[in-house]
């Protein structure tokens, strides 16, 4: 099959170029000193028998970080950061990743630990390992690129072919050629990815070696001394020469087949391929880039993603011998000195030229252009390469454990900056990126169905549930949400279910709403849109108003709503109950929007230092909302008899908002444990009532140590808000943060494994 024209002469370049990209990335656990960590695997990423994306390799302290396949490289990528960040926070404070391939600090052969797993199996593997290598040698790690053709691509390669081969040859045949293609050629990404110039004694003493490119990728790295008689010629050859390996005993399972290359299918045996095809090439060659966060860069992504592009776009197609001349020129390379230039320069120079032409016949994206600039670059500037620049540090008065600290360390506290924020998904609203951490965590298969609608899909054991905005689930009904919705079929409904809900009407008329202000001015009332939520359009009155500001208010609610509620104001203080399946799990109460004076700055500067804090942020991206500088706030300054230029005296606290919602920058804290069980028991009925599953509800309580009694409730009911915000619970001001996401998926798998 001559794959080229049939794609040129179809107009298929457009499906050719996508793909399916995944990401296996190795990395070693390692304490606050630079040594191996001792301890065991955390708990907290729940069971291993079963978790997709955080696993374990040869050692308890060498976790392994696994992308599900994605359809773009940016994708890939996201994920690859999201993992990060639920790794880096889930691990030991004083523990972090190693950013090298080469190891740490190690112990002896004998206290590495092997992972500790049930499966029995799984141990004897690893032990074989442990007798043929060494465990030492275990401790190298890398990064492994897996790809694919779409199967749209190979659905139209198959309708407009007339070739005699079966599907699963041909698709066999186009891997096979990347395959023979990337051994002849896999020295230019050595070249320019290799980063192990050098390694710790208690590994390899390199003093006599080095510095080199890569010392994994060279013969003290940890290889199958013999790959090299694996055949890549056809499919039927690779399959013999794996099985005969393990016939011979020569290799322990197939799996221990450490080509630079390997095809991958839906069985776990290669005899697999045979019927099934490929389904993708797992590129395992790459050391761990050391100053990347996630130790492998997009611009590497995008380069390699174009390099095998380019190795099936090709017309020359490498045979063994010629794949066995790439084993060696890889083998040389690695061990050049970082400084020098490639003793193969105008080779690689020519075929990151034909990258280049690939890139342009396919009309690749021009974010590719950028990374094959910056790989012809280093071939004329080999000081620049990774290898080169770990050497420039090493130089600089750092030792190897030193580096790896610092970057080590460096590494994690990105992640841990702003740990209300998930990596890759942080323009999703808060609760969802909270709940996506907590599925990712305990291994719970999670799909981005619409990251612009918050809507993810779980699957966990094969059971299936959809999730919307962090907690809209399955488990609660399309009619719940509207009766919440909708303030004035929630207050009848309460009160008919004789809650304490308060006096107040409802109007869609702006006149009628005018006309009302002698009545809604007999006592404090507040005003506030119908169906909205977060605390929008709400102003509350406490001493009789001006007509001007009445109008102004009600302004302000309509903006909001169709129509609106005047409600009598009632004193006391709001708390919000999280109320989720059946049992309040939080308490919150909200103090309204304020600053405290310090007799120096002014009301609008004080709001602005205030909101500097990393926890405050806009449209539901931060735990807290910034305080804004509005209307409403200079409404509620005027009744002070302050407005944005007063200075406040020091230690006097002004208020900016009545309404305490965090979303208009007031102040979370958790007061669950210190509210008395009679108003628990009040939430709980009311979710019952409403048949809810997951709702926030506002409660008015002016005496907190009162109990609630049927002949003094000692409460009122302000509204009962559906998809209620989660974050201000897990971040907070005072007292106890409250996983709710994590109930949330409990909720939905209770029997999820743990451990």
């Amino acid at each position: 099959m001559n794959l080229k024209n049939i794609i040129t002469n179809n107009h298929l370049e457009a499906h050719f170029k996508k793909g399916y990209f995944g990401i296996e990335k190795e990395g070693l656990r390692t304490d606050e000193k630079g040594n191996l960590a001792m301890t065991d695997h955390p708990k907290a990423f729940g069971s291993r028998s079963h978790h997709p994306y955080v696993q374990t390799d040869f050692s308890e302290a060498q976790l392994e970080l696994v992308t599900p396949p994605q359809e773009t490289l940016a994708h890939q990528y996201e994920w690859l950061k999201a993992l990060h960040d639920v790794v880096n926070q889930t691990i030991a404070e004083d523990e972090f990743l190693w950013p090298f391939s080469m190891a740490n600090i190690l112990p002896e052969e004998a206290w590495i630990p092997i992972i500790k797993v049930n499966d029995q199996s799984e141990m004897r593997y690893r032990e074989k390992l442990a007798e043929k290598y060494g465990k030492k040698k275990q401790m190298i790690s890398g990064v492994h690129f897996n790809f694919s053709f779409t199967t749209e691509l190979l659905d139209l390669i198959n309708k407009h072919s007339d070739s005699d081969t079966t599907r699963s040859e041909w698709v066999n045949d186009i891997y096979l050629k990347m395959s023979r293609n990337f051994f002849r050629y896999q020295w230019i990404l050595t070249y320019l990815f290799g980063a192990s110039p050098v390694s710790h004694p208690s590994l390899l003493d390199s003093s006599g070696i080095g510095p080199v490119r890569s010392l994994r990728n060279s013969k003290y790295g940890y290889h199958n001394t013999f790959s090299k008689n694996v055949s890549y010629e056809s499919i039927e050859n690779y399959i013999r020469d794996i099985e005969e390996l393990v016939e011979k005993e020569i290799l322990y399972e197939e799996r221990e087949y450490y080509g630079s290359s390997r095809l991958r299918g839906t069985g776990k045996n290669v005899r697999h391929l045979l019927n099934n095809g490929t389904r993708y090439v797992e590129l395992r060659s790459f050391d761990l880039n050391p100053f990347n966060p996630m130790g492998f860069s997009y611009e590497q992504s995008l380069f390699v993603h174009a390099f095998l592009l380019t190795m099936v776009w090709m017309d020359e197609d490498n045979r063994d011998e010629d794949i066995k001349r790439g084993l060696e020129m890889n083998a040389e390379t690695s061990l050049e000195n970082p400084y020098s230039y490639s003793k193969f320069k105008e080779e690689g120079l020519s075929i990151i030229e034909k990258v280049r032409e690939t890139s342009q016949e396919l009309a690749l994206n021009e974010e590719y252009t950028p990374a094959i600039d910056k790989a012809t670059h280093l071939f004329h500037h080999p000081e620049e390469t990774l290898s080169a620049k770990v050497m420039d540090k090493l130089k600089s008065n750092y030792s190897y454990i030193e580096l790896g600290n610092e970057l080590g360390k460096k590494h994690k506290q990105l992640s841990m900056e702003k740990p209300f924020l998930l990596s890759g998904f942080e323009s999703m609203e808060m609760s969802t990126q909270l709940l996506m951490f907590d599925a990712l965590q305990l291994g719970i298969k999670t799909e981005v169905l619409d990251a612009n609608d918050q809507f993810l899909a779980f699957d966990y054991k094969g059971k299936k549930e959809y999730v919307r905005n962090g907690n809209m689930t399955s488990k609660d009904s399309y009619i719940s949400h509207w009766i919440m919705a909708n303030k004035t079929v929630t207050k009848k409904l309460l009160r008919k279910n004789n809650f304490s809900v308060p006096d107040g009407s409802e109007f869609s008329d702006l006149e009628e709403a005018e006309n009302y202000y002698d009545i809604a001015t007999e006592k404090a009332f507040v005003i506030k849109p119908k169906s909205t939520n977060y605390g929008v359009g709400i102003t509350i009155f406490k001493q009789k108003p001006k007509k001007a500001d009445y109008l102004e208010a009600l302004n302000f609610a309509f903006k909001e709503d169709d129509s609106i509620l005047i409600e009598e104001y009632i004193e006391g203080s709001e708390y919000r109950f999280f109320v989720l399946n059946g049992k309040v799990e939080a308490v919150l109460f909200r103090e309204p929007a304020n600053i405290v004076g310090d007799g120096k700055h002014s009301v609008e500067e004080l709001i602005n230092i205030k909101n500097q804090h990393p926890y405050r942020g806009e449209k539901h991206r931060a735990p807290l909302a910034k305080i804004n500088i509005g209307e409403l706030e200079a409404m509620m300054l005027k009744e002070q008899g302050y407005t944005f230029d007063s200075i406040i005296d020091k230690d006097k606290k002004v208020y900016l908002r009545e309404n305490s919602n965090i979303s208009t920058g007031g102040d979370p804290i958790d007061v669950t444990d210190d509210m008395h069980a009679s108003y628990k028991v009040v939430a709980e009925e009311i979710a019952r009532t409403l048949d809810v599953k997951v709702t926030g509800l506002d409660l008015i309580i002016p005496e907190l140590f009162r109990p609630s009694s049927k002949n003094n409730k000692g409460y009122s009911v302000i509204e009962a808000n559906f998809n209620p915000a989660m974050n201000m619970h897990a971040y907070v001001e005072k007292g106890k943060g409250r996983r709710l996401s994590m109930k949330v998926l409990e909720m939905l798998y209770p029997n999820v494994e743990l451990s």
